[in-house]
């Protein structure tokens, strides 16, 4: 992810993309199917109680916003004429976390407490991350519970995932994230199944006031400062709770996916290694800086910094192969071992042999999806292509004349700033300008889905002389407010085309009510948490209201002769793994790492400093 996800909110309608079209609610004619999402009813932030702690409560409906900012009008007569071309959901920044893992640096985030603090080393640690897996779960489920566009009660073709499924590039995290979008039992726990190991626990000596501790107080020890400043709750057994297995709702659709920072470089900011991956998977867990070593000597770039923090203080927890962190070439193999469809979920064979993660796949009859792969392999949370990718993009969209296209990656436009290169290969990188400017030559491109971000954002991509594209860039389920979203594009057969975005909540109660018995009540919980994150309390990640539920306008680049019906989901495929590449099979790398991994951590460390400064064109409250 780009930026900092803490710093509060500032983007104003400028930074947002907004024209000076005027903004309005859509027509009043009936919709098909607005039942389960925010066109009915949303869920907010409620009065602050004790310290500040919030509950989460349900507000109005929220009718759709027609934007008109690309110049095609909405005409009065255009809901009698439309006709459905397709109907799918987006999910993004899934990030399902091993709280557990010693490859994560929670022991960074403090830093970024109290006032005037620098925020550059922030998205290290969320009270909430425990529950990740189950707030993904009833996003999931939600999909399904609408399972129709609510403009056109069109059955949903398909769902993406707009990546950082996983949080630190990590085969256990990954397995989770595909067994919960199949519906297969997932246990979200590593190490020892028996207890956790983790800084949320009652260790004794590696206790921290820094973070939640739901089990309470150990005696003789201070009430952490999320209890004791910001009025979180004690809730003993969560932990237990949280890692216990549970069997998902799972999409009954098939599902596409992209790859995000997150889910190929560790923190989402350095290139997997042999070194993280033995931390990772090893018996030693660092938790605090060690002494002489400084929050300024990591943020100014240090030199004695990394040799010090080899020998950082650490605890002994359990060892997990299946921490081991993962290429992009096993992360794609992956999701070929799975019970959803279609087998490898938009990856092909051809993505195992080149070791790539772009592709393109069939939408509905009329349109084409292009999924692009924006990370960049040698580090750092912002995105952009290589030369290779770019050259196909276009190839592929001068092939692509009687097909509206739609563009999917994680990194939005502005967030493609990464110029980093290998030394043994210093070709340049290709940036967002570069990109947006090829699509500007297709016209029949008419928008760009993405994530990262962490807010909802609609940005009108105004093409030079007229006309363009729309970015359409939505909140993450990892953070406050945990949503995802619904789209539709809407052939209106007056020269235009809509394009409706309509955003959903998790299919969870607003109260977990004590229940740490149920997947569902869990989810709850962990979305109350987020709402509640002491870093993010004055961030308002639900966007302004012209981002959220919309109607985007945009002239259609050519008529479409006729309408098919929605596509049948095609048959399951033998689940078998394309011939090319090593097993998967994690590998013990359990022993003598502790040195090395904390070494290999603290470039994380820099990486992380590097990658936190916010990007010239990117709106400030981005996550890192």
């Amino acid at each position: 992810m780009q930026i900092s996800r803490r710093t509060a909110i500032k983007a104003a309608a400028a930074a947002a993309g907004l024209s000076a079209f005027p903004l309005r609610s859509a027509s009043a004619a009936p919709l098909a199917a607005p039942g389960g999402t925010t066109l009915a009813s949303t869920m907010l932030r409620g009065p602050a109680g004790t310290g500040g702690y919030m509950r989460v409560v349900s507000g109005p409906g929220e009718p759709h916003v027609v934007r008109e900012d690309l110049g095609a009008k909405a005409l009065p007569g255009r809901v009698g004429t439309r006709s459905s071309l397709v109907s799918f959901a987006q999910l993004t920044d899934i990030h399902i976390i091993d709280a557990q893992s010693p490859a994560r640096v929670e022991y960074l985030d403090r830093y970024n407490d109290g006032p005037g603090s620098s925020l550059i080393f922030d998205a290290a640690y969320r009270p909430q991350e425990m529950l990740t897996a189950q707030v993904s779960d009833r996003v999931v489920a939600a999909v399904e519970q609408v399972g129709r566009g609510p403009v056109s009660g069109r059955p949903l073709d398909f769902v993406i995932c707009t990546g950082d499924n996983t949080d630190n590039c990590q085969l256990n995290e990954l397995r989770w994230h595909i067994d919960v979008l199949d519906g297969k039992t997932v246990r979200p726990g590593s190490g020892d199944p028996a207890k956790w190991e983790g800084v949320h626990d009652q260790d004794p000596i590696t206790y921290d006031i820094h973070y939640w501790h739901p089990d309470g107080t150990p005696q003789g020890k201070a009430d952490d400062e999320a209890r004791a400043l910001f009025g979180f709750p004690t809730i003993p057994g969560l932990l237990a709770a949280a890692t216990r297995p549970f069997t998902p709702h799972g999409l009954k659709r098939r599902w596409y996916t992209c790859y995000g920072n997150h889910d190929g470089l560790v923190q989402g900011n350095f290139p997997e290694s042999f070194q993280l991956s033995s931390f990772a998977t090893g018996p030693a867990k660092v938790f605090t800086l060690p002494a002489g070593v400084s929050p300024a000597d990591i943020a100014n770039g240090d030199p004695t910094v990394a040799p010090a923090l080899a020998n950082a203080p650490a605890r002994a927890v359990t060892a997990d192969p299946t921490r081991k962190v993962v290429s992009r070439t096993e992360t794609v193999r992956e999701h070929f071992t799975t019970g959803g469809v279609p087998l490898g979920h938009g990856y092909t064979s051809q993505n195992v042999a080149d070791g790539t993660a772009y592709y393109s796949f069939d939408m509905a009859p009329n349109l084409l999806g292009i999924v692009l792969d924006t990370v960049n392999p040698n580090g750092e949370s912002s995105g952009s292509l290589d030369r290779k990718q770019l050259d196909w993009l276009k190839a592929k969209l001068a092939a692509t004349t009687d097909r509206y296209v739609v563009v999917y990656s994680h990194h939005p436009i502005a967030s493609l700033t990464n110029r980093i290169v290998f030394v043994d290969d210093p070709t340049p990188r290709v940036l967002g300008p570069e990109v947006r400017d090829a699509l500007f030559a297709s016209p029949n491109v008419i928008a760009w889905v993405n994530g990262h971000s962490h807010i909802n954002r609609i940005i009108p991509q105004i093409r030079p002389g007229g006309g363009g594209f729309w970015e359409i860039n939505t909140a993450a389920h990892v953070d406050w407010p945990v949503q995802a979203r619904l789209l539709e594009v809407l052939d209106n057969r007056d020269g235009t085309l809509s394009i409706f975005g309509t955003i959903i909540d998790a299919a969870a109660p607003l109260a977990y009510g004590g229940n740490l018995g149920s997947t569902t009540a869990l989810a709850s919980l962990g979305r109350e948490l987020a709402a509640n994150d002491p870093q993010e309390r004055d961030a308002d990640r639900r966007g302004k209201v012209e981002d959220r539920n919309v109607e985007l306008l945009i002239k259609a680049p050519f008529r479409i002769a006729s309408q098919a019906p929605p596509p049948k989901a095609p048959p399951k495929a033998p689940l078998k793994a394309p011939p090319s590449g090593d097993s998967l099979a994690a590998t013990g790398l359990q022993s003598g790492v502790a040195a090395a991994g904390a070494a290999a951590l603290a470039a994380v460390a820099f990486r992380h400093r590097r990658a936190s400064r916010p990007d010239q064109n990117l709106p400030p409250g981005d996550p890192a």
